[in-house]
């Protein structure tokens, strides 16, 4: 089963025209997620703009500016926020490695393509350049500014919410008012997340951070500078033999600890364990972001390509990425060099009988039944398959 996705680089200083076309195309599927998801039922927008001017107040105006393009629509208002919105989950494997002068913090990003907006947005919307990746519209998975601090995250494992920000806002929110790691630190101590999530901060100084967020408010600051998709003081995560997070956790330490040089990290990355093939199961890796924070830049690598992108010197372009659902999973040597996965029998949608006893879990369970009709006849449409079936995300 083959998957694909396109990869957009876009400039834009201020939220103007290329923003809004990007929300026309995106909004309607994420109205749908959100209403699914129980976001009409949520905060009203007056609550949260509360919640925006009591803890993060400098993104106030870009906020604004954002629910203006959108129409001053107030479900947009509200979802843009991302105060106390739906769950959400996915994915991921983080690591910072500070050597000889050098830094870099490199992340996969694991899901389905028809979950990522694939955009990589260099903007300036409080005065400070950023670039990253965008979630949510203007959220980001992980970026880098114009003081060298970087920033990624990864789920922590928990469905368990609390009452806070989508973590995508807090992302953003560090790269647009901090410049290093301890002020990161100290924010996060103050803005809490509405779930469990993993995040790996660094600066050009060579200091790092793994911080683990929990529901509702409270961090805890870990001794490893790497990440997967579990907490240490947590209970057992979801799906830990089919996400791999112990597995993926221990590889990443062995492999900062083995000596290896910053610049080389990213290329581990693109090897299994830490490389995922469960494209159509949502957790396929679907790209290794490389961030070089001496030269503030990134690496953003696919096994087929790659772009090299810095806050200088940016480049608007865009990349179609082919994906093969579990190509190559299991397909490595003991010293996990990457081998390239063999051609193999199609066998389309023979995983759907496993699928059935999921229904009485579904939050609709009639888009689910609907949607598993379409997908025996070959229309296996995931973003669907999303919405009807709440928890089904890694």
């Amino acid at each position: 089963m083959n998957l694909s996705m396109q990869f957009d680089a876009v400039s834009e200083d201020l939220p103007g025209h290329k923003w809004l076309e990007r929300w026309n195309r995106s909004w309607p599927e994420y109205r749908q997620w959100f209403i699914q998801r129980g976001g009409d039922n949520g905060p009203s927008k007056e609550a949260c703009e509360a919640a925006l001017t009591e803890h993060m107040p400098e993104l106030l105006p870009t906020w604004k500016s954002l629910c203006r393009l959108a129409g001053n629509d107030e479900l947009a208002a509200r979802f843009l926020s991302t105060w106390c919105p739906p769950s959400y989950l996915g994915g991921c494997s983080l690591a910072a490695l500070s050597a000889q002068g050098e830094t870099h913090l490199v992340r996969n990003y694991d899901l389905s393509p028809q979950l990522n907006e694939g955009l990589l947005l260099r903007s300036e919307w409080t005065g400070t350049a950023v670039m990253g990746m965008s979630e949510f519209l203007w959220g980001l998975s992980d970026g880098i500014n114009q003081h060298g601090l970087s920033v990624a995250l990864a789920y922590g494992g928990s469905r368990q919410t609390g009452e806070g920000f989508g973590i995508t806002t807090i992302l953003r929110y560090l790269l647009e008012t901090c410049s290093t790691v301890q002020q990161c630190v100290k924010v996060l101590h103050r803005v809490p997340s509405h779930m469990a999530y993993n995040l790996m901060l660094a600066d050009d100084s060579g200091d790092n951070a793994s911080i683990e967020m929990k529901p509702g408010g409270g961090i805890s600051v870990m001794i490893d500078s790497v990440a997967t998709n579990h907490q240490l003081d947590a209970t057992a995560p979801e799906k830990a033999a089919f996400t791999k997070t112990f597995e993926r956790f221990e590889h990443l330490k062995a492999i900062v600890e083995s000596g290896i040089e910053p610049a080389a990290l990213a290329d581990e990355f693109l090897k299994a364990p830490l490389f995922q093939y469960h494209y159509s199961e949502s957790l396929g890796t679907l790209f290794t972001a490389d961030y070089n924070l001496i030269a503030k830049s990134l690496n953003l690598r696919w096994l087929d390509g790659q772009w090299q992108q810095s806050l200088t010197d940016f480049k608007e372009q865009s990349r179609p990425v082919s994906f093969m659902a579990g190509a190559g999973s299991d397909n490595y040597s003991s010293a996990t060099q990457w081998i390239a996965p063999t051609a193999q029998a199609a066998q389309p949608y023979h995983w759907l009988g496993q699928l059935e006893s999921i229904e009485p879990y579904a939050a609709d369970k009639t888009a689910f039944l609907s949607w598993m009709n379409e997908a025996r006849a070959g229309r296996a449409d995931w973003a669907t398959f999303s919405n009807a079936f709440t928890h089904d995300s890694y």
